[in-house]
């Protein structure tokens, strides 16, 4: 069951991945990027604010270098045949690469890259959350095993699957060019921090 909730999750995720900058311009993108900006700043304060937008567009030059895509702009200085193949290959780079998809692409890694900074700054504060939670699901599973009491493999399995659509659910809301309010990642956070507990409680070893 839970390789049939993890295979469709990753297949309808990966299929919206494709679809949004295909449904959305750039624009659209970088407004929403706008619009959370002045949120972050209202709650956070400007300091962290611009921190997170910071650490966003790292985020984003790190996943810009390690795509295949090569780079279309500039033109070679080179003469003679290769020159004349250098600037035949740039303008066919352009014009594959330089459309409104590849842009709509790349405007949605930079929300996504956001979005992920902004729930990087709520980590120090959940992580105490997340390890306790984690810690008394395996608590709770020592103790069953000295009582003698059965784990629940139904349980395990519907906690776990769960937490898979969770957060699939929660890598599709950092792409989705809508607003998302930014308390909405320490509660996602928290609530996978209790499932990842309940599923490690009715953990069970097959025999």
């Amino acid at each position: 069951m839970i390789r049939i909730v993890s295979i469709a999750a990753l297949l309808c995720l990966l299929v919206l991945v494709l679809y949004l900058p295909s449904a959305h311009p750039p624009e659209r993108f970088l407004a929403q990027i706008r619009s959370e900006h002045q949120a972050m700043e209202e709650i956070w304060g400007e300091t962290p604010a611009l921190r997170i937008l910071d650490r966003a567009l790292g985020l984003q030059g790190a996943a810009r270098e390690s795509t295949p895509i090569p780079p279309t702009a500039g033109e070679s200085a080179a003469s003679g045949v290769d020159g004349a193949v250098a600037r035949e290959m740039a303008s066919v780079n352009q014009r594959l690469f330089g459309n409104s998809y590849f842009r709509a692409i790349d405007a949605l890694v930079l929300l996504a890259a956001f979005r992920l900074s902004a729930m990087l700054e709520w980590l120090p504060w959940m992580a105490a959350f997340l390890a306790a939670a984690v810690a008394d699901g395996a608590i709770s599973r020592v103790i069953k095993s000295k009582e003698f009491l059965h784990h629940d493999p139904e349980r395990f399995a519907l906690y776990a699957s769960v937490s898979i659509l969770l957060a699939c659910a929660a890598v599709v809301a950092l792409v989705l060019p809508v607003g998302v309010h930014p308390l909405v990642s320490p509660a996602v956070v928290a609530t996978l921090a209790v499932l990842w507990g309940r599923s490690v409680a009715h953990f069970h070893r097959r025999g």
